[in-house]
């Protein structure tokens, strides 16, 4: 299960998985810039965007 949009915030080094790696599940790691998902909990994960600019839900938190 993913973690809930609380325990995530800008700085926290999470690991992501983009809109194009949705199929294949690969993950990319980075640090959050900012979350765009406003709701406390998603059933794909909670959006964000790190600070390369990389778009995704997050999967687990490093």
């Amino acid at each position: 299960m993913q973690p809930p949009r609380i325990q995530i915030k800008p700085g926290t080094r999470v690991r992501i998985v983009l809109k194009q790696d949705q199929r294949s599940g690969k993950l990319t790691e980075g640090t959050v810039k900012e979350l765009l998902t406003s709701s406390p909990t998603h059933p794909h994960g909670i959006k964000v965007r790190l600070t390369d600019g990389k778009v995704g839900r997050v999967q687990s938190i490093i």
